[in-house]
């Protein structure tokens, strides 16, 4: 897990404040404060929460890191804690869990992550969870499971309603001794790149989540907390400037200001981008993986010209298709901009 500071990663990031008056004196921790009286009778108390603004945490998706190989710079979210520190938002993380699983097993995870390092830390009640695709699943069903630590869960591209991309991925693995042995080769093949890598790792499971069975499961258990805020925005790619699919609940200036721009197809995507839209001659509004119907969930603020990589500055910083000016750190910048306006 890291955070940012003064526009860069580090071990953590501590704020508090103690104090007293007449004969009291204290001394403050992560954990509470202990008071001692003029009485000279000891007494424990917790130290008061802390509110908005909440500390921001970015969740990566299905195959994401924190450092891939533990090269220092190459980050998921790539160059975006930085930009949000240029911004004043000190309290950024960017944590990182099993890359292939399921988002029950990554909610947890996430859920030890933020309670222990976290909310210890920095003293606050609540956390505002920022998730690219499977990542926002994971933020939702930690808001489910823990309500109390989540003020607002923000989704980007993520497959709130399955990718038929999962389903015929799926048919290749859907015998139990080819799930096995994929499982195996991600294990081994995967340690070296990936430090949450273990002996629960799991490829199928992780396709199976993202499958229509698997993703009417997941909306089945992990229903929205009415305590807590929820918003989405996805990419498009194909040239396509969304249609319907991507008409906006709010009307945002700064998604405005991209909709007349195009993102042409990355040839990583000409074939997934051509599952989505039922054929190559489809126009079905996506970003080469995940519908822009699928990506909707609480209030949606619309698509932007991005493919899925395109949407965290992938790879590493590369910019998105001719003539598209698209910026993945002013999206973010912006996203955590609404939330602060919101009052999280």
């Amino acid at each position: 897990m890291s955070s940012t500071t003064t526009g860069g990663s580090g071990a953590g990031f501590i704020t508090g404040a103690g104090g007293g008056t007449g004969a009291t004196s204290t001394s403050s921790g992560m954990g509470g404060m202990t008071s001692s009286t003029s009485t000279g009778t000891p007494s424990v108390t917790e130290d008061p929460k802390l509110g908005p603004p909440y500390p921001v945490v970015l969740c990566h998706g299905f195959f994401g890191f924190e450092e891939l190989a533990g090269i220092d710079g190459l980050t998921y979210f790539y160059n975006v804690p930085e930009r949000l520190a240029e911004d004043g938002e000190t309290l950024v993380y960017t944590p990182a869990v099993d890359p292939f699983n399921s988002s029950d097993y990554r909610s947890d995870q996430l859920i030890d992550i933020i309670e222990n390092d976290i909310l210890a830390e920095t003293g606050h009640e609540k956390v505002v969870l920022v998730g690219h695709s499977q990542g926002g699943l994971d933020a939702r069903a930690v808001a489910s499971k823990r309500p109390d630590l989540v003020a607002a869960v923000v989704t980007v591209a993520t497959p709130h309603h399955g990718s038929p991309v999962a389903d015929i991925a799926l048919g290749l693995v859907e015998d139990p001794a080819s799930a096995a042995i994929l499982d195996a080769i991600v294990q081994v093949l995967g340690g070296p790149l990936y430090d949450q890598v273990g002996d629960e790792t799991s490829i199928a499971k992780a396709l199976y989540l993202f499958s229509k069975p698997g993703i009417a499961e997941f909306n089945a258990k992990y229903k929205d907390s009415p305590g807590v805020f929820y918003a989405s925005i996805t990419g498009r790619t194909d040239n396509s400037l969304g249609g319907q699919d991507c008409a906006a609940d709010v009307e945002l200036p700064w998604v405005d200001a991209w909709k007349g721009e195009k993102d042409p197809t990355d040839p990583l995507f000409s074939v997934f981008e051509a599952m989505l839209d039922g054929g190559f001659a489809g126009t079905v509004p996506n970003d080469g993986l995940v519908r822009a119907a699928d990506a909707r969930w609480g209030e949606f603020w619309g698509c932007v010209p991005a493919d899925h990589m395109d949407e965290v500055g992938q790879l590493v910083g590369d910019e998105p298709g001719l003539f598209n000016g698209f910026d993945h750190e002013e999206m973010f910048s912006e996203i955590v901009k609404m939330v602060r306006k919101k009052g999280y």
